[in-house]
């Protein structure tokens, strides 16, 4: 049942896709694709499920050994179902914040923003690395509360799911009180940008509360239209480069370090960050378009 309704929802998917492009090329709709950014996008959904299905077993026995060592017992109940989607949405945000800012694990997630449009194939742009280097281990706190594998699990898929439809243009703004408290195509077009003002921001998977509380939402503005893609776009379709460009981009930097300082921030540090300080991160992107703003003040 679970792999018939997981197919039904990736031709769902794929059917919601297509519509997209032909309403765009139509002009009905604001949506631009290019068929092969799409092609390689869905390539990666594609080595993304087949990595998921291969490795899954290290993910739910991470989950399980948590769930068996849990400081808290209960049934799931229509409560409990709500404090895990409250939870999990937090911990998404957290997973998804360290992914921009820890360079480990930027490596698996870099290649979702690689795309230079945006629309809803981009959301099948998905890691083919992120099972293996434990892009899963924030849930692990969850599993210690008493949520079992599976519960959790599916609650990761509630959230990913309602994620592929704020991959759009097609979407302006929603009502105020929408936009204030969810997620919606608008802050996530933010997200995907990367021009100075939006570069890092809005990492929320379900509600924006989490970038309201810790200071990492962007309003989407008229006067700022989002440029999408990397800060140094790889142009390329290929997808086993877009799958490991960052990774072999890593390992020959890693060769070059001569000090354990090095060693640290290249692995673990702000992508682009250099021992030498000639790195470039958003940080330093966002601190130079700062006071570009400034003097033309």
């Amino acid at each position: 049942m679970h792999l018939s309704l997981a197919y039904w929802l990736l031709i769902g998917r794929v059917s919601a896709i297509a519509l997209e492009a032909v309403l765009g090329a139509r002009g009905v709709i604001r949506a631009h694709y290019e068929w092969k950014d799409t092609l390689a996008s869905l390539t990666m959904r594609a080595g993304n499920i087949a990595v998921n299905l291969l490795m899954t077993g290290i993910m739910f026995g991470g989950l399980q050994w948590a769930y068996e060592h849990r400081v808290i017992s209960f049934e799931m109940s229509a409560l409990a179902w709500v404090v895990l989607f409250v939870l999990d949405d937090f911990t998404y945000y957290w997973f998804h914040r360290i992914s921009h800012e820890c360079r480990f694990w930027w490596a698996a997630h870099v290649n979702h923003h690689s795309s230079q449009h945006y629309n809803l194939s981009t959301a099948a742009r998905q890691s083919w690395t992120g099972i293996l280097v434990g892009t899963w281990m924030p849930w692990i706190p969850l599993g210690f509360l008493g949520f079992t594998p599976t519960a959790i699990l599916a609650m990761q898929s509630i959230n990913l799911f309602y994620q592929f439809w704020l991959h759009t243009e097609a979407v302006d703004r929603l009502p105020g009180w929408f936009e204030a408290v969810f997620n919606t195509p608008s802050h996530h077009r933010v997200h995907h940008a990367s021009n100075p003002r939006y570069l890092d921001r809005n990492y929320a998977g379900v509600l924006m509360i989490w970038d309201r509380w810790f200071g990492t939402f962007v309003v989407e503005r008229a006067d700022d239209p989002p440029r999408y893609g990397i800060l140094h776009n790889i142009e390329t379709y290929n997808p086993l480069r877009i799958a490991f460009h960052e990774w072999l981009a890593m390992g020959s930097e890693v060769r070059r370090v001569r000090s354990l300082r090095g060693f640290i921030g290249t692995v673990f540090g702000l992508p682009g960050w250099r021992a030498d300080g000639s790195g470039v991160t958003s940080d330093s992107v966002r601190a130079e378009w700062r006071r570009a703003m400034e003097t033309t003040a």
